[in-house]
């Protein structure tokens, strides 16, 4: 007994010790953006700022366009969501439920293409895009979300269906129901937790995007946050004071979104792949 009590306080230490290493950057962020900028970088560091320079926030995100920087970022975020949960359950139904000639060969090459590099696809679909108009426009950052919604997500979910009894489509389709009211009404409440984890990875994806805005999108008054923290940092390099207020500003929603689901989370990744 006392062995393991050794062991779950050292193990607890070992924890504790390791989060306090991976959140010094985001608390360094955020204090650096409460000071002055003559305070950031004094030695010994101070943690505490003083005073607090709640105008930093204000000044840095009236300098550019934030405002419809992030405009920008809700509307592509909200749609790749709606998108990514609708079809991917939908496909992970269809993968999981639905006994039809060829799904797990089907499904098969669908996970190969999950080893296949994004830069091997990137200037095919980049021209593909631009030759239908799309340039220049969110429709190649929210389409995709729409057909499939990615690999994983859908294979995620196919494993937590796999946990889901059969015996309650059978009473289903004994009572007269179809397949569609079967994954509306039996499936998708009892994947509440499994679609929430979609959603938070979609959401932290679709958030922090940079590499898709950047190569489709041009027009300033387009930008995404993540562009827009970009062009803040070309601009005013020196200024850490807004830089760090800035990137908190960027930064703090993504950690509430996952501090409200991380229940979720879990729970989900836990029961995820327990049969299959």
């Amino acid at each position: 007994m006392r062995i393991s009590t050794v062991k779950r306080t050292v193990v607890y230490v070992l924890l504790t010790i390791m989060s306090v290493l991976f959140l010094l950057p985001l608390v360094w962020m955020v204090r650096s953006s409460l000071m002055s900028l003559s305070q950031i970088f004094v030695m010994p560091p101070v943690w505490i700022p003083d005073p607090f320079k709640w105008g930093n926030f204000k000044e840095a995100l009236t300098v550019l366009p934030f405002n419809t920087f992030f405009m920008n970022t809700i509307i592509i975020v909200v749609l790749v969501l709606i998108g990514t949960v609708l079809s991917s359950t939908i496909a992970a139904f269809g993968f999981s439920r639905i006994q039809w000639r060829g799904r797990n060969a089907v499904f098969g090459i669908l996970l190969t293409a999950m080893m296949l590099p994004g830069a091997v696809t990137l200037i095919p679909t980049f021209l593909g895009w631009k030759s239908l108009g799309f340039y220049d426009t969110f429709v190649p950052l929210i389409v995709p979300a729409f057909f499939g919604g990615g690999i994983f997500n859908v294979f995620l979910l196919r494993q937590f269906y796999m946990t889901i009894p059969r015996d309650l489509d059978e009473a289903a389709l004994v009572d007269g129901a179809g397949y569609l009211r079967i994954y509306y009404h039996v499936v998708l409440p009892l994947s509440r937790s499994a679609i929430i984890v979609i959603s938070l990875f979609t959401f932290l994806g679709a958030w922090n995007d940079f590499f898709g805005p950047l190569i489709y999108l041009k027009s300033t008054e387009k930008f995404t946050l993540a562009l827009g923290l970009q062009m803040f940092q070309g601009t005013y390099t020196s200024q850490w004071d807004l830089l760090m207020a800035a990137s908190a500003a960027v930064v703090l929603p993504c950690v509430f979104v996952f501090l409200i689901g991380q229940k979720y989370f879990l729970e989900g990744i836990s029961l995820t792949g327990l049969k299959g």
